[in-house]
């Protein structure tokens, strides 16, 4: 419904041509933007009503002091929610806000735009149940380590402060009476959280659309076909900065695995794509210093190479 409204805003009431590029650029701005904003502000109220219910510290006792069951949980629920990573952002803020450790929550962040429902789907289509099985595990695996990894490297201190003192638990916890209480305090939450990102949901969401509509698909193939062994690691840094979600890019690693490409270096361009956008660097930057960023994106598509090496090697196997 609200792609239609907005084809129809773009393309009838200000009567631009669909066949151009900067239209459909303005198209997937507009749309994304309402999207991710209206995901943002539902999801925070909701999580913001649920921890009325839920003291911070209870949150952050449950899943921050079972070492790997903690991040197993997060990136489990990460699996089971259909996001990108930029959808996936709200409830990282979220999780943040109520107190969760760091790296319990990049352990959701990871996992949430590498596995979903509909993704499984489409992979069991087109690679088969024994692929599609291993795909998960690994991501699984790279959401868990990952997020392990980054959770005992005391990184707390390039988070920025406002959040930074929330995961300290230096701040008083309300003790909510009435149900109305509960909703006004999600409401709160959710207008203060989005108001404060607006403008990284803004720029990102614009430098997705530009990617999206200006990078030409063959332009990609091109370039990883000439690398050799080195080719992993290059699909990865290529699919970087690229954007959009695992299911919308299985396609295109689908044509790379065709045209006889390995295994490993297709999926680890779908993944890096998935779990490591610009777009999704700018919208962190609300939460995080540039340098925690940098180390997370840093620790993420080492995990993202070594799994495409896995999937190479394994390859004979898995066909």
């Amino acid at each position: 419904m609200l792609q239609l409204m907005v084809n129809w805003l773009v393309y009838s009431v200000f009567k631009l041509d669909p066949q151009i590029k900067w239209a459909q650029a303005l198209n997937f701005f507009i749309y994304d933007s309402l999207k991710i904003l209206l995901l943002l502000f539902i999801l925070i109220f909701v999580i913001g009503v649920a921890r009325t219910f839920l003291p911070q510290k209870k949150i952050g006792q449950w899943m921050g002091k079972r070492g790997v069951v903690g991040n197993f949980y997060a990136a489990l629920f990460g699996a089971v929610t259909p996001f990108c990573s930029c959808s996936s952002i709200p409830i990282f803020f979220g999780f943040l806000e109520a107190g969760i450790p760091l790296g319990v929550t990049f352990s959701f962040l990871i996992t949430s735009p590498l596995i979903n429902e509909y993704l499984v789907i489409l992979m069991l289509g087109f690679f088969g149940w024994k692929i599609t099985v291993l795909y998960v595990a690994s991501g699984m695996a790279i959401g868990i380590v990952s997020g392990l990894i980054l959770g005992r490297m005391n990184l707390d201190k390039y988070l920025v402060l406002d959040i930074a003192e929330k995961i300290k638990g230096n701040h008083e916890e309300k003790v909510y009476t009435q149900f109305v209480q509960r909703l006004q305090f999600g409401w709160s939450e959710s207008a203060s959280i989005t108001g404060k990102i607006l403008v990284w949901v803004l720029v990102g969401v614009g430098v997705g659309a530009a990617i999206h509509n200006y990078v030409p698909p063959g332009m990609v193939e091109g370039i990883i076909s000439k690398t050799g062994i080195f080719s992993v690691p290059i699909a990865v840094i290529i699919g970087v900065p690229m954007y959009g979600s695992c299911a919308a890019i299985v396609p295109i690693a689908v044509a790379l695995f065709q045209k006889g490409f390995p295994l490993g270096t297709a999926l680890s361009f779908m993944m890096a794509v998935a779990a490591l956008s610009l777009p999704e660097a700018i919208m962190l930057r609300r939460a995080m210093h540039l340098r925690l960023i940098a180390i997370f994106f840093m620790v993420t598509t080492v995990a993202i190479i070594f799994t495409g090496y896995l999937f190479n090697f394994l390859q004979r196997i898995l066909l």
